[in-house]
C-alpha cells in the first residue's frame, strides 16, 4: 500500500532526509520511530504530497506522490501533529464540513459521521465548540476528520500527543479496530507506544534510516551482548569456571542465592541465534554435573535499550563517510553559514531587467553587475541608459527628487502635516 524508495528532502542547504526506503502492506501497522527532529514529520508530508521530495519516488496504494496527487489523497486519511481544526466550529460542523470537502453528502456523510463520533467517543461533544474542548477531545476530533471520508491508507503524526492515559488505551484500541482493512503509519518518538501498537519499526536519525524490523529481530541483529540469568540446585562457585568455557560465554559472575541455590550471571554475545544455543549448552552442562536446573532466563532487552545501540551504532557504522570530517553545525543562536562560493552550484545567469538582477542579487548575496547594471550605481534597481556613462548626473541621481529652483507655491496651498485638524469648536 505504502512504498518509499530513497526519498531525500532538502530545506536550502540542510537534509532533512537523506535516501530513506520502506514499505507497509495492506493490515499492517507500522511504527516510525525517531528523536526530535529525526525526519518523521517530513516524511509524512512526502506521502501526504503536502510537500515534495527533492529526490526519490514514494506511492500510496500505487499512485505517485507526485504524479498523482489527487488520487493519492483520495486514499489517505492524515492527521497531522498538529490537528487542522477551526476553533469556532463545533465538532459536528465541522465532521460534516470535512466529510463535504471529501465528496461525501447525503446518507453516506450521514453515515460516515455516526461511525466516527462512535469510534473516537465524541458523542457528549457534537455540539460543543472546538475552541473550549481539551487537548485529548481536540485530537479526537482531528482523529475523525482524517476518518471520515474511510480511506484505505491512514497516516497519524503523533497520534497519542497530550492524552491522558485512558484515552491513549483508547486510541490504541481504535488503532487496533482500523487496521483490518487499512494500512496505517504512525510516526512517534515514545519507545512503549511503538511496542503497544506497531507490527514492525522503522528507526531513523538524523534523516537517514537506521533500522528496519519487529523488536525481536532488531534485537537479534543489531545487540551483540545480553544477559542470561541462570539458578541451579546444589550450585557453588566451582560451576563458574566451565559456564566460562562454553562457547559465546563472555563472562560470568556469581550473585547470591536462596539457601542450597547457585545464582549466575552470564554475558553471552553473537546476536539471539548465538544466546539460545548457549543457553542449550548451559542446559546440557547442568545436567551432566548432576544438578537440578531451576531458572535459565536471557533478559529481554528494552526498546530503549535497543533503540540506544541503533543509535550508536548507526553513527559508528555509516561506512567511509562517516569517518570524513564534517562541517561544524550552527549554534541555535547562529545563523547557518553561507555556502563557499567555489563550493556552491554555477552562478546564476543574470538577465539585463533591472528588477531580476535586483532578486538575483539577493538570491545570491554576490554584489551584481551586467551591462546596464553596473556595480557603480547606489540603487540596486537603478536602471541605467545605454547611452549614459557612469558618473553622469543623470546616472547618479536617479533616484534624487527634483526641487523646482523656485518656490511656486501659492497661499492657497495646503502644507503636510501629520498632525489632524483639531474638531470644531474643540
Amino acid at each position: 500500500m505504502i512504498e518509499v524508495k530513497g526519498i531525500t528532502k532538502f530545506y536550502g542547504d540542510f537534509k532533512a532526509l537523506d535516501d530513506v526506503s520502506f514499505h507497509v502492506d495492506k493490515g499492517e501497522v507500522l511504527g516510525f520511530l525517531g528523536p526530535n527532529g529525526a525526519g518523521k514529520s517530513t516524511t509524512m508530508k512526502v506521502l501526504t504530497t503536502y510537500i515534495s521530495a527533492s529526490e526519490g519516488t514514494a506511492s500510496v496504494g500505487g499512485y505517485d506522490v507526485h504524479v498523482f496527487p489527487h488520487e493519492v489523497r483520495k486514499r489517505i486519511g492524515y492527521l497531522p501533529e498538529t490537528p487542522p481544526l477551526y476553533g469556532d466550529m463545533t465538532v459536528e460542523d465541522y465532521l460534516k464540513f470535512a466529510g463535504g470537502a471529501r465528496g461525501l453528502s447525503g446518507h453516506k456523510l450521514k453515515d460516515r459521521l455516526e461511525a466516527v463520533v462512535a469510534d473516537c467517543g465524541l458523542r457528549n461533544k457534537l455540539k460543543s465548540r472546538i475552541v473550549e474542548l481539551s487537548k485529548g477531545y481536540k485530537q479526537r476530533t482531528g482523529l475523525a476528520q482524517a476518518l471520515i471520508h474511510d480511506p484505505e491508507v491512514l497516516i497519524l503524526d503523533e497520534p497519542t500527543s497530550g492524552l491522558d492515559p485512558m484515552q491513549i488505551v483508547e486510541i490504541r484500541k481504535l488503532i487496533e479496530r482500523l487496521r483490518a482493512n487499512r494500512c496505517i503509519i504512525f510516526s512517534t518518538h515514545i519507545l512503549q507506544e511503538a511496542t503497544a501498537v506497531a507490527d514492525r519499526l522503522v528507526i531513523i536519525n538524523g534523516g537517514k534510516k537506521v533500522a528496519d524490523g519487529t523488536v525481536e529481530e532488531l534485537s537479534a541483529m543489531y545487540v551483540d551482548v545480553q544477559s542470561v540469568r541462570l539458578l541451579v540446585k546444589g550450585a557453588d562457585a566451582k560451576l563458574a569456571e566451565p559456564l566460562r568455557n562454553l562457547e559465546g560465554v563472555q563472562a560470568v559472575e556469581m550473585q547470591q542465592g536462596p539457601t542450597g541455590y547457585g545464582r549466575f550471571l552470564l554475558r553471552v554475545g553473537g546476536g539471539a541465534w548465538a544466546i539460545r544455543s548457549a543457553c542449550e549448552h548451559v542446559a546440557d552442562l547442568v545436567a551432566k554435573n548432576g544438578l537440578k536446573l531451576a531458572e535459565l532466563a536471557p533478559e529481554r532487552l528494552t526498546l530503549e535499550q535497543v533503540f540506544l545501540q541503533l543509535l550508536r551504532r548507526g553513527s559508528i557504522d555509516a561506512g567511509p563517510e562517516a569517518k570524513k570530517p564534517t562541517e561544524e553545525l550552527p549554534k541555535d543562536d547562529e545563523p547557518p553559514a553561507r555556502v563557499k562560493k567555489e563550493e556552491s552550484e554555477p552562478a546564476v545567469k543574470l538577465p539585463a531587467d533591472p528588477d531580476s538582477t535586483a532578486a538575483a542579487t539577493r538570491l545570491t548575496g554576490e554584489e551584481t553587475t551586467t551591462e546596464h547594471y553596473p556595480a557603480s550605481v547606489g540603487s540596486e534597481t537603478a536602471w541605467v541608459s545605454p547611452d549614459s556613462k557612469v558618473g553622469d548626473a543623470s546616472v547618479e541621481d536617479a533616484f534624487d527628487t527634483v526641487q523646482p529652483e523656485t518656490d511656486t507655491r501659492t497661499a492657497g496651498d495646503t502644507e503636510y502635516s501629520p498632525r489632524l485638524p483639531d474638531k470644531e469648536g474643540g
